[in-house]
């Protein structure tokens, strides 16, 4: 039985040996054998089409702009904004409602009427900032001698930057408290406030020192959220071309004055000494620190009139009460010294209104009244910028060459250039075919090759002669599909994270500024490997496409706007939000600048 046992075994084991030893042959070898995968890359038809947006949707917006520049091509843009204030429901003023201050209890001494009086008003709107310190020195990496060295020297003294920052001393200073001795030398730096900050500026474009009048008035047009022509029914949009002033919708004028602007930390001292700390005077140390901003006095009275005389009244009940009878503020800038063109921190602006009262002092005998004394006090109230807000967007002046190409692209021609701008210009890309005829002749013509898409890329070059306006020029566009205002597949996929500034991420989609190496603006590529292959491979649709500035690539949102030709489209939210833009080569250029037109640039795998 043993026997019969290894013989079934060694049977098997010879079977699987053999089978083992078999040739094998890969399914389709036989068709390669003779063939190499070769690598090629080719350019397919592209066609450009100009269009100009009438009006855009800037309700909702996370920025408001203001401010005047004057591009080389784009003419003149300007901008003012509108704005709804905003409180809580019924809030009071010092420290009794206005209830108890009309009809005091008699057991109470404290319920007095408080006679609040406005001292200050004033209009608060941050500038964008930035506080990056990539080796946590203490130094914004902006003033920072070496921004990736901590050990770095930045004002020159025997400390370096960390050191100081750890003493809490000034690393941007090589004597913190200006008493005349360095720092390494100081044995007493007390009076140096390490509190302090340094800030950089940024979202401003121009002249940062230029002057100009601006403006503040009372808004004298109710903004409903909800659309009369829909019945009530959905939310209400405000466009750019809305402009409230020019349409005589001003009333009280609570600012009118020229105005610099003042990129300094605002520091607020304490404006009484504590007596209890004699060592210390208080009025000379930093109670408040506010950020760089915008900031002015507002009408005293108006204030004192519209908001704290009203205590308790149904004006202040709910805020939609307060929006009807304060319906806003309109903001506008003029007179110029030169061009300055602001993007503005709206959503943390507010109006501070100081106010001083009567103060019921029992001295901490609440039974004896014998003492009792009556002070002044000092309280802040603030409205905010929590309502509708809508940019009024103006651009005017444009170059010859601007209005000949709009005049093209009246009968949807190709152009020879491509304008794209915030909220003004953008383009309007077929890829393929410039009729569907031949547009799908040539895609199915590339589904019958047995290619495989390594990368498409859509490259638009700079026009050379505008090459040199650096600091107008976007520094990135942005491809979404036209007729749904949806990203492009390559987008979606797209997960990579910069560290390199602002609107830097998703770098392998691309859109970003390329230099040459002269250091010259020369092109915009996209990578959209992922789009192509769908409509080659997957039968997909090859819709336009279109192409806008873009300031904020994670920002997927979109707005109503409007074409020259009436044309209803979602606009990219993204493409609002500066006054850049670009000029590009278009697909039908002149015989000189052909090799700077607009290319679909495939890289393929395909058996030779």
């Amino acid at each position: 039985m043993r026997f019969i046992i290894k013989l079934l075994a060694s049977v098997i084991l010879v079977l699987l040996i053999s089978s083992c030893n078999q040739d094998y042959h890969p399914v389709g070898e036989s068709l390669f054998e003779d063939q190499t995968l070769e690598t090629m890359t080719q350019s397919f038809p592209t066609f450009t089409y100009q269009k100009k947006i009438k009006k855009v949707q800037t309700n909702g917006l996370p920025l408001m702009q203001l401010g005047r520049i004057t591009h080389p091509v784009f003419g003149l843009a300007e901008a003012s904004f509108t704005g709804q204030l905003a409180i809580a429901n019924s809030p009071f003023f010092g420290n009794h409602r206005q209830q108890f201050e009309d009809e005091p209890v008699d057991s109470d001494p404290n319920l007095i009427p408080e006679n609040e009086t406005v001292t200050a008003v004033y209009l608060d709107i941050p500038f964008f900032t930035n506080q990056n310190d990539t080796d946590n020195d203490g130094v914004i990496d902006s003033l920072d001698a070496d921004p990736n060295d901590p050990q770095s020297n930045s004002d020159g003294d025997e400390l370096t930057d960390l050191i100081e920052f750890q003493l809490q001393l000034n690393p941007l200073s090589s004597d913190s408290d200006g008493d005349g001795i360095l720092d390494h030398d100081d044995e007493d730096n007390e009076s140096y406030q390490s509190e302090n900050r340094e800030y950089e500026i940024d979202s401003l474009y121009g002249n940062h020192e230029a002057t100009f009048n601006l403006k503040v008035y009372e808004l004298g047009a109710f903004l409903n959220n909800l659309d009369p022509l829909n019945n009530f029914e959905t939310t209400q949009a405000f466009y750019s071309s809305q402009d409230y002033y020019e349409d005589g919708f001003s009333r009280a004028t609570l600012f009118d004055d020229t105005v610099s602007l003042n990129f300094e930390e605002i520091r607020i001292n304490f404006k009484e000494d504590d007596l209890e700390t004699l060592d210390v005077d208080e009025t000379t140390q930093v109670e408040t620190r506010l950020s760089p901003r915008l900031r002015v006095p507002l009408d005293i009275s108006f204030f004192q009139e519209n908001i704290i005389d009203k205590e308790g009244s149904s004006d202040l009940e709910t805020n939609v009460d307060f929006q009807k009878a304060l319906r806003g503020l309109i903001i506008r800038a003029e007179d110029f010294s030169d061009d300055l063109y602001m993007l503005l921190d709206i959503q943390n602006a507010n109006i501070n209104i100081v106010y001083e009262y009567d103060d019921y002092q029992t001295q901490g005998t609440l039974g004896d009244t014998t003492d009792d004394t009556i002070e002044k006090a000092e309280k802040e109230f603030s409205l905010t910028f929590n309502g509708i807000r809508i940019n009024t967007l103006k651009n005017s002046l444009f170059d010859a060459a601007v209005q000949e190409q709009l005049t093209i692209s009246i009968n949807d021609n190709p152009s020879n250039r491509l304008y794209v701008q915030s909220g003004t210009f953008l383009g309007k890309i077929r890829l393929f075919g410039d009729e569907e005829q031949d547009e799908n002749e040539l895609i199915e013509d590339l589904r019958g090759e047995s290619w495989l898409v390594n990368e498409a890329n859509l490259i638009f070059y700079i026009d050379p002669a505008l090459a040199n306006t650096k600091e107008l020029l976007a520094q990135r566009l942005y491809l979404f599909n036209y007729d749904t205002g949806f990203p492009l597949s390559d987008y979606i996929s797209d997960g990579s994270v910069s560290n390199f500034g602002a609107n830097s991420d998703k770098s392998i989609f691309g859109g970003l500024l390329e230099y040459d190496d002269n250091n010259t603006p020369y092109r915009y590529k996209f990578n959209i490997t992922d789009h192509i292959s769908n409509i080659i491979r997957n039968d997909s649709i090859n819709f336009d496409l279109g192409l806008v500035v873009n300031a904020d690539i994670d920002n997927l949102g979109f707005l109503n706007a409007v074409t020259e030709s009436e044309e209803e489209l979602l606009y990219p939210l993204s493409a609002t939000l500066n006054p850049l833009g670009a000029v590009l080569i278009g697909s039908h250029p002149e015989a000189t600048l052909e090799d700077k037109k607009v290319k679909l640039e495939l890289v393929y795998s395909s058996y030779q």
